[in-house]
């Protein structure tokens, strides 16, 4: 068993090693105002662990939440870090495409162990995702030992409802239904295969588009965003025992 470490890193970055050995990769990390605190992992858009993705993790740490970013894409090319350009655009959907989404999940888990070896974080460790990160949140309470998962407007997880029959943690899930990524078809295929779990919560919002929760996104819904985040916090008190 790994020691804790003691005390919180100087830098706001934290390295991890894969469990098969295959690599390590870096995340961002964001600290309480009291340095210690429940764990949360942050999984990214589709644009790498760029200015809003640290923004929201910053946000989340002024909450008490010890919160790490992991660089997901670090496989394909370390560091990534996109904006909002065509050209990034562009980018962003070439990692997608190539993205292995199980290898993700791994890292996901790496990401969750890593925390709870710091001494500086509690026991209690959730997973949040956004767009790509989204639908990972999901396989995240499916296939590893997160106490909680919460996804926004995720892109593919009705794809991939079979695996609904092993989650393992409580469920939210915050669904646009103006969301041409995840279409009405789909909204109902989630709602009607997860409805019946008792521990899964999904919220649709009718004024909202894709990325509604991303501070001065294009698609920014704040009415939304603060329901949703009103809707997270109670969550995530809940099931990481804050």
């Amino acid at each position: 068993m790994k020691r804790k470490q003691a005390r919180p890193p100087r830098s706001n970055t934290l390295m991890m090693d894969t469990a098969d050995g295959s690599g390590s990769f870096s995340g961002y990390l964001a600290l309480p105002p009291g340095g210690r605190g429940p764990g949360l992992v942050i999984a990214q858009e589709i644009f790498g662990v760029n200015k809003p993705m640290r923004e929201i993790a910053d946000a989340f740490a002024a909450r008490g939440y010890v919160v790490l970013v992991p660089d997901l894409f670090w496989r394909l090319a370390p560091n990534v870090e996109l904006g909002y350009t065509p050209e990034d655009w562009q980018k962003a959907f070439s990692y997608f495409q190539r993205f292995n989404v199980d290898t993700g999940v791994d890292d996901i888990q790496t990401a969750i162990t890593t925390l709870r070896e710091q001494a500086f974080v509690r026991a209690h460790v959730g997973v949040m995702g956004f767009c790509l990160g989204g639908k990972l949140a999901y396989l995240s309470a499916c296939r590893t030992d997160a106490d909680v998962a919460i996804g926004y407007y995720g892109v593919g997880i009705e794809d991939a409802l079979d695996e609904a029959h092993h989650l393992y943690c409580p469920l939210v899930l915050h669904i646009a239904q103006l969301d041409k990524y995840c279409d009405e078809v789909a909204q109902d295929k989630i709602s009607r295969s997860l409805g019946h779990h008792h521990d899964v919560q999904v919220w649709i919002y009718p004024d909202a588009d894709h990325a509604f929760a991303r501070p001065g996104g294009e698609y920014y819904h704040q009415p939304s965003a603060d329901l949703a985040l009103e809707r997270s916090l109670l969550v995530l008190q809940s099931a990481l025992k804050f």
